[in-house]
């Protein structure tokens, strides 16, 4: 019987017998824990994790839980979102992952719960992202399965992500430290050897540098290198080949053989070589995992901004000290000067100074006044506040942000899985061509064969393909978010790089709202009665517009509308009082109306007549219709969006043809066409015209990106190649799109356009770079030209190399624009 747990991998206690069925096999456990973790694994069909994995998963802290506390809608709260369609969305940070086994069985466990309808898991970053209908299951229900397998899900917040951070670089700078100790004093020993100390020596005393050599390289060999022959072993295990197989092969290759040599006073020994290959390959690793801690910096300490606890006022004025998981909507919160606001609301004083740069961009403090809103995780820096909650959790923008920046982090790009599978067929050949150097030498020169064998193994270096695409992703993404451009899936950097057309909406993403309402044309009734009307049914929508006429006069009180429709691209429909109301372009209120009733009394679509005594033009007017006739016409102000010229040009710069597909009056885009500088558009389009213009854009093969404010573009957005955002505010939280401008400034999309060229122009080169470092060193070493240890120090240099020049992503000036013909900006 084995001594240790087949699960945890922990010794089994004395005088308890404990067994545990896995793929028809019994094995021995320590606990009652371990006993349910296995059978549960077993009975969803999942044995093979055991199999896979390359170390013992995490011993579950006592039998299964059942998710108990995360029934409690505070703390569900702060990690459930909404992701639209009944569905919910959660980003956890597990604890227990080990390795890609423990990926394997977690993608898995959870994908045979019902409801779980995605579950991305990253184990570098020790996150899980899972959508789930929430009809069908709930957190408390993903948390225990978890539990059962032996992990723990938890918050992603301050606490957790320092816990896990610190846990990792702990243990990668031990592995370094004893490799760097290990590889100084086996250079000292071998130096000696190397220079001819000994050579007019008593050989015992050669022979004892050697085997001093053999005691600084064993822990090298043994503890510091472990990681390597893991990730061989896991990669075995799961039948395939990784960039670990042909590393670990040569460490235990070069140790065996030095210890070999050493044993029976052979004349060659290669710990000082082995030692450096090991320093040398976790210096990179250690690099890398820096610049993936640095990439992953914004995220975290976005998710650091919300404070802990939260001063809450109570009813008769005094202040208690709280969770601030605790807070619930309409509660009031006092938030000292210095302090972070730890929730969404509105501000409930006169007025106050905040600094919201990490979370808008915005260098210079904002002021507030009475009912402004004041977002999660901005500092008071002149207070104190008082604020009125409206969001708490993973409702708040600053949790929006968070998401969006982990689900990128979560996901495996399709350039990624490329250059995974290059280098498993890179390490087929040089696993071919050292048995090819060994058999070939074996029959010239046998004493050579083993020099040149561990030549090739160490000098081929297919880290530098493993290792291009995931250090300038990392580098890129890091970059676009603290420019603030929020890139959802990582595959739109390769489609960004590539795209030929932009095309975008007019209305909230090239103007906006100036200030408010106009004009009102009252033709039926008072005025103040049509706005209240017209509010009633805008405040269903998020459409710019809709906002525009909702928020126009707040001493207005709306009746209640009830059945609110919102036809995309059109307008609203709802009833108000008994009747049906219509809100929205002349030509929709026109054509509603008579479907509904047959009355043709409303002006026919894109006629310029006027109605009643008013001079009112209704092609660019927001009209409010029942089903009697218009009740009012209301003309909204707009303005063009800051840096939309500029960003506009600079997309003509850098050889992208730019398009603006609208919905709006012919009037409105003519004057945006003339303000613009441009020279071609056409107006009125409606939803499936917008497709049409995309459809035909993409059938002449052109890689089309689409811009839009995430409201009511979705159509447009869904079928781009890639969908652009401009969110602010709450917005975030439920922007689906490819890539989100977080800032709202048109600005940033040439910015981001540029760093994807530039990713992919670096991206070019290390595979470049790779292919010529293999194509010259490998042969060399094949022939026996190339020492070990000048191996190993070429294969880790390239490595290096890779690794840095990825690190040069965004430090040089923007490439100048791609010289290909100009490209005229058209309004479509």
């Amino acid at each position: 019987m084995n001594a240790a747990c087949w699960h945890c991998g922990e010794a089994l206690p004395a005088g308890v017998t404990l067994q545990a069925t896995a793929a028809g096999a019994i094995h021995p456990v320590c606990c009652q824990g371990c006993r349910a973790a296995v059978e549960w694994i077993d009975q969803l069909g999942l044995a093979d994790y055991y199999r896979l994995r390359s170390e013992p998963a995490q011993r579950p802290q006592g039998v299964a839980g059942d998710g108990t506390a995360w029934r409690r809608a505070d703390l569900a709260r702060h990690v459930v979102r909404d992701a639209g369609d009944g569905r919910r969305e959660a980003i956890v940070l597990v604890e227990g992952v080990r390795c890609a086994a423990c990926v394997w069985l977690i993608e898995r466990m959870l994908d045979a719960l019902p409801g779980v309808e995605r579950v991305q898991v990253n184990a570098a970053a020790r996150r899980a992202r899972i959508v789930w209908d929430e009809a069908q299951c709930d957190i408390a229900r993903i948390v225990e399965a978890f539990e059962r397998a032996g992990y723990r899900a938890l918050p992603l917040d301050a606490a957790a992500l320092d816990d896990s951070r610190r846990s990792e670089s702990r243990a990668a700078l031990k592995r370094l430290a004893v490799a760097g100790f290990g590889a100084m004093q086996a250079m000292m020993y071998a130096s000696a050897l190397y220079l001819g100390a000994f050579d007019g020596s008593d050989t015992s005393t050669r022979d004892l540098f050697r085997w001093l050599g053999l005691l600084v390289a064993s822990p090298v060999v043994l503890y510091a290198a472990r990681p390597f022959f893991a990730g061989a072993l896991r990669a075995l295990r799961a039948r395939r080949l990784a960039m670990d197989v042909p590393v670990a092969l040569a460490i235990a290759l070069i140790y065996a053989a030095s210890v070999f040599e050493a044993v029976r006073g052979g004349s060659e020994v290669y710990f000082d070589s082995v030692s450096m290959f090991v320093f040398l390959l976790l210096l990179g690793r250690q690099l890398e995992m820096r610049a993936r801690h640095r990439a992953g910096d914004l995220g975290d300490a976005l998710a650091r901004l919300t404070p802990a606890f939260a001063e809450r006022i109570r009813e008769d004025g005094s202040i208690e000290r709280v969770g601030a998981l605790e807070l619930v909507a309409g509660d009031r919160v006092s938030v000292a000067t210095g302090a972070s606001v730890p929730a969404d609301g509105r501000f409930d004083g006169e007025h106050c100074r905040v600094d919201e740069a990490l979370l808008s961009g915005e260098s210079a403090p904002v002021t507030k006044r009475h009912g402004d809103a004041l977002v999660a995780g901005s500092l008071v820096v002149d207070g104190p506040a008082t604020l009125r909650v409206e969001r708490v959790g993973a409702d708040t923008a600053l949790a929006g942000i968070v998401a969006l920046v982990s689900r990128a982090q979560a996901e495996r790009p399709r350039l990624a899985q490329a250059g995974e599978r290059a280098a498993a067929r890179f390490v087929a050949r040089v696993l071919a061509l050292a048995a090819l150097t060994a058999i070939g030498w074996s029959l010239v020169d046998p004493s050579r064969a083993f020099g040149a064998t561990l030549a090739v193994l160490v000098v081929s270096c297919p880290c530098a393909f493993a290792l291009a695409v995931p250090a300038a992703l990392t580098r890129a993404l890091a970059l676009l978010a603290r420019r603030g451009v929020l890139v959802v899936h990582a595959d739109a950097i390769e489609t960004l790089a590539g795209a030929t057309h932009v095309v975008f909406d007019k209305t909230g993403t090239l103007t906006e709202p100036q200030s408010g309402i106009e004009r009102i044309d009252c033709l039926r009734g008072e005025t103040r009665d049509a706005l209240a009307l017209a509010a009633a049914l805008a405040r269903g929508s998020r459409h710019p517009l809709s906002r525009a006429i909702a928020n126009a006069d707040t001493s207005v009180v709306p009746p209640v509308a009830e059945q609110v429709e919102e036809i995309a691209g059109h307008g609203l429909r709802g009833r108000i009082g008994g009747r049906t109301l219509r809100l929205g372009q002349p030509a929709f209120v026109w054509k509603d109306a008579h479907a509904s009733t047959g009355n043709s009394l409303l002006q026919t679509p894109g006629s310029s007549a006027l109605c009643g005594e008013s001079d009112t033009t209704l092609d660019d007017a927001v009209v409010l219709a029942d089903d009697d006739g218009l009740i009012a016409a209301f003309h909204i102000g707009e303005q063009v969006r800051a840096g939309a010229r500029g960003a506009l040009d600079a997309l003509a710069d850098h050889g992208l043809a730019v398009e603006v597909v609208s919905g709006d009056a012919g009037a409105k885009v003519a004057a945006l066409a003339q303000r613009l500088g441009v020279t071609q558009w056409r107006a009125r389009q409606t939803p499936s015209d917008k497709l049409a213009r995309l459809d035909a854009l993409r059938t002449g093969g052109a890689r089309v990106i689409a811009v839009g404010d995430g409201v009511n573009d979705a159509p447009v957005l869904a079928s781009a190649d890639v969908a652009v955002a401009i969110g602010g505010g709450s917005d975030l939280a439920q922007a689906s799109s490819d890539v989100v401008l977080a800032r709202a400034e048109l600005g940033a999309l040439p910015q981001a356009i540029a760093l994807a060229r530039e990713t992919m122009a670096v991206l070019r080169q290390n595979h470049r770079w790779a292919l010529a470092y293999n194509l010259v060193a490998v042969p060399f070493g094949a022939l026996g030209f190339v020492p070990p240890w000048l191996a190993a120090l070429g294969m880790s240099a390239s490595s290096l190399v890779v690794v840095l020049n990825a690190m040069r992503i965004g430090r040089r000036r923007a490439p100048a624009p791609a010289s290909a013909p100009p490209a005229g900006v058209a309004i479509a």
